[in-house]
Formats: structure tokens, sequence, C-alpha cells
């Protein structure tokens, strides 16, 4: 390195110590990976929640097609699906990783239900009761099989 390029560097280093970067993402920016400035965040690169609980969200649902997935803020978003059995009315989940525990409470599901009035125009709809908790089951149920897997497999 030249002595006026380590000069600059050294400029940029001072000015980003005196003056961090307040950002969209917090101060210093967005991390990926592993922070080893950062105590406590080792092994934390790859996804930002449950391992488990993603790959059994993505499973359940793969009957729908995904729109969206963020594994980092863990949000998973389907496009409309319409079953064969019921070709007049179609259906939407937002799926929410909360955490990187494998709780009850890390998983949220929200359901939402059109129907077709006819004139070839899509109405929202009420979904039944408890769908969304069905759902929310069936994930955690598949997560809890993932780990009983892996834990076999580590044996």
């Amino acid at each position: 390195m030249t002595p006026r390029k380590k000069q600059v560097g050294e400029i940029g280093k001072q000015y980003e110590e005196t003056n961090p970067r307040n950002t969209l993402f917090g101060e210093g920016g967005i991390q990926f990976g592993n922070d080893a400035k950062k105590p406590g965040t080792a092994g934390s690169g790859g996804i930002g929640v449950n391992s488990y609980l993603w790959r059994a969200s993505l499973d359940t649902i793969a009957f729908m097609p995904v729109t969206s997935a963020d594994p980092f803020g863990g949000v998973i978003i389907t496009d409309w699906y319409a079953p064969v059995e019921t070709p007049m009315e179609r259906f939407k989940l937002n799926v929410y990783v909360l955490g990187r525990a494998l709780r009850a409470d890390g998983i949220r599901v929200s359901v939402f239900r059109q129907v077709d009035d006819g004139a070839g125009n899509w109405r929202d709809a009420a979904v039944e009761e408890g769908a969304d908790r069905k759902l929310e089951d069936a994930i955690l149920t598949r997560a809890r099989q993932l780990r009983n897997e892996t834990r076999l497999q580590q044996n």
C-alpha cells in the first residue's frame, strides 16, 4: 500500500470512529454473518431465525407458490393458491418465524381467503376459525420431526 493510500485509509478509520454511521439498519449499518467485535455473536451466521422452524415452514406450505422468502427476517409470503377441489376460492399465507428458539410462540401464520363473486372479481372472505393455528401446529410438528432426525443422525 502506498503511503498516500495508507494515510487516506487512516483518516477514514478515524472518521468512522468519531462519526459512527446511523443508518436505517442501526449504528454501523447491516451485518451479515459473525461480528468478531461483538461478544456472543460467534456461530450466529446463516439465517437469522430458528432453522428447524424455517425449514418446517417451507416444507408445510410447499404446495403453495412462494412469492418471497427472507431467512434473515423470518418472513415467508405466498402467492394466491386455488385448490383444485374449490376453484372459486383462493388462499394466501404470510408466515413469520419470530426468533432463534424452537418454541410454540416462535411461529405466526396469517391466512387470507378470497372468493370469486361469479363476475370474475375476487372478494375478501372470512377464513375458517383456527386455520392459522392449525398451520402453526403443523409447522411446529414438522420442526420437531426435523430436530429429532438431526439428533438421530448426530448419534
